[in-house]
């Protein structure tokens, strides 16, 4: 295919959008590959389209290789479907709802692990139906709060989900790998560096989860890696090993000393220092327990955590889901919980709920609030001075932390933006809509499902991450709208060289872009090429008269001078490679 610049709809800028915080985002409404209408709403020009066919084309060939086969739903859903799952309450202010003119309820399809269900149960009665995999590329719709980063955080985005059906857990196991290889694949074949790391399941629930991350300084997802070993998870599925403590619960009772004017963490240790609390003198914030007010859903939960680490609500919120989480700050109203200077000693008669970090175990004994004001008590002593309600993975994981697999490593942080995510759901969707295939028994067979996610949208936008500089994008070959970009530097013979090395190149099925505008100078069209981001630029200029063209790899940054009748078959072997 060859595109012409002069008649191609697409409109270059030399300044960054003003709404635009990220690379991907900057680039790619400069580079003409999209355009803002609404706040997470984006039109897709031709040449982004162009990406985004090719992405999606990667995950549908990859999908055939694995004999899913592609269906597609509508986006406007009856709601009563996600009443049934119970997840129209989970997705909150997160689905988009409406009403007919009739009344009745429908959402803006948010995902579509209940329509899947329904489809098969509706088509499948016996048990030689199964194995069978569906999937979709469609668009999907999220109410966010505060949609950012273009592409990356939209209120609509494209997503390819794909929903396996077993008949068991076994044949649930391989679906569930036969799509993480694929997904391997498919990344790998758009030249995206990528993380595999653990993940929770959040409101899609079941029991293994997966998701793949690629590593850009942008990304929301925050994840971990350890030095020894593979490990790897999101920080809200990393898992805090408990120490060993000696079961005999030997320390001296609790004791209630005045500690006036310490409501934090700092000025509690610096006085207990000075006064030598509990006759020691070298207490840290480690040996405090700093206990959290949280509001979930219409609950107070209290959350104890050594005092050097900060409470992590998106851990908190993966944890307790679908419920909501936030802090707490009505303490006008809870007389009896005295901010700065909160203790476990008295939750369990108040009534209130207490989740300690997995460090809070029975025989540790720590420095905290004696819920008086300006008093703190000594050797509170789990399991003996007062009993949690349970652990919660609450505390906040940081470099250098021990790693929870091999326990000889340290983690060290990363951050990834999300373009992939695997689930073995088992049978939740089917036991809430009644999913059964009858067995070679005449018994009637539970089935069990997987659910496995790439956003293709979200993925142009990674891969932008990934292959920039400061001149512009460097799509990889695999998704570039054209492989080839043809620029003439003058009119005359090097015009007309230009328009011939365009059709040979295209001749032989290589896409190219050919900038034919009229009137511009080199310096424009230089700088077009290198924002417009394809793998190869031919340049058509000054040493035409001694029978070269220059190379130039958008990926690699070399200049090759070429003579001019050798450069289709060059360009031509590089692209079959």
């Amino acid at each position: 295919m060859l595109m012409r610049m002069s008649s191609l709809f697409v409109r270059t800028l030399r300044e960054d959008p003003a709404e635009a915080e990220v690379p991907s985002h900057k680039l790619l409404v400069r580079a003409g590959y999209v355009r803002r209408f609404a706040p997470g709403g984006y039109a897709w020009l031709p040449l982004g389209q162009r990406v985004l066919d090719r992405v999606a084309a990667v995950v549908r060939e990859e999908m055939a290789a694995i004999g899913a086969q592609e269906v597609s739903f509508p986006s406007l859903l009856p709601q009563e479907n996600y009443e049934t799952s119970g997840r129209l309450s989970a997705f909150g202010d997160d689905v988009f709802r409406l009403r007919d003119r009739r009344g009745a309820g429908y959402v803006l399809g948010p995902t579509h692990e209940e329509l899947f269900t329904l489809l098969v149960r509706d088509l499948y009665g016996s048990y030689r139906d199964y194995p069978v995999t569906l999937y979709q590329i469609g668009t999907k719709f999220r109410d966010e709060a505060r949609p950012r980063g273009g592409l990356l955080r939209g209120r609509e985005f494209l997503m390819k989900d794909a929903y396996s059906f077993d008949l068991d857990d076994e044949g649930l196991r391989r679906s569930y790998q036969a799509q993480r290889d694929a997904y391997i694949r498919i990344f790998n074949r758009l030249g995206l560096d990528y993380t595999i790391v653990a993940a929770m399941s959040g409101s899609m629930g079941g029991s293994v989860s997966e998701e793949f991350l690629a590593p850009a300084p942008v990304g929301e997802d925050t994840f971990v890696g350890c030095t020894a070993c593979d490990y790897a998870a999101n920080t809200e599925a990393v898992t805090t090993p408990a120490p060993a403590v000696n079961g005999e619960l030997t320390h001296p009772a609790a004791e209630v000393i005045d500690t006036p004017g310490t409501p934090t963490i700092a000025s509690l240790v610096e006085y207990a220092n000075s006064v030598g609390a509990g006759g020691r003198t070298d207490w840290t914030a480690a040996d405090t327990l700093k206990n959290v007010v949280l509001r979930v859903g219409d609950s107070i939960l209290v959350v104890g955590v050594p005092g050097d680490r900060e409470v992590d609500l998106k851990r908190v919120s993966a944890a307790l889901h679908p419920a909501t989480v936030e802090m707490f700050d009505d303490f006008a109203a809870q007389p009896d919980l005295v901010r700065g200077y909160i203790g476990p000693q008295v939750l369990a008669k108040l009534g209130i709920r207490y989740l300690v970090d997995p460090r809070v175990v029975p025989g540790t004994a720590w420095l905290t609030g004696a819920n008086e004001a300006d008093r703190h008590a000594v050797n509170v002593v789990c399991g003996r001075d007062f009993v949690p309600d349970g652990t919660i993975e609450a505390a906040d994981v940081r470099e250098g932390d021990a790693c929870p697999a091999c326990g000889d490593g340290s983690l060290t942080l990363r951050r990834g933006i999300e373009i992939g995510h695997i689930f073995q759901l088992g049978r939740r969707f089917a036991d809430a809509f009644g999913l059964d295939a009858l067995g070679p028994d005449g018994q009637p067979v539970r089935i069990t499902m997987g659910s496995y996610g790439v956003g293709v949208s979200r993925v142009v936008a990674a891969i932008a991450e990934q292959h920039h500089d400061e001149r512009g994008l460097a799509w990889p070959e695999s998704v570039a709208p054209a492989f080839a970009h043809v620029v003439a530097t003058g009119k005359g013979e090097q015009g007309e060289t230009a328009e011939r090395l365009a059709s040979e190149l295209t001749a032989r099925g290589i896409d190219v872009l050919l900038d034919d505008r009229p009137g511009l100078s080199a310096g424009v069209r230089f700088a077009d090429a290198e924002l417009l981001g394809m793998p190869v630029v031919v340049v058509v200029g000054r040493r035409l008269a001694d029978g070269y063209v220059e190379v130039r790899s958008r990926i690699d940054g070399s200049r090759t001078d070429v003579p001019v009748d050798d450069v289709v078959e060059l360009i031509d072997r590089r692209r079959r490679g």
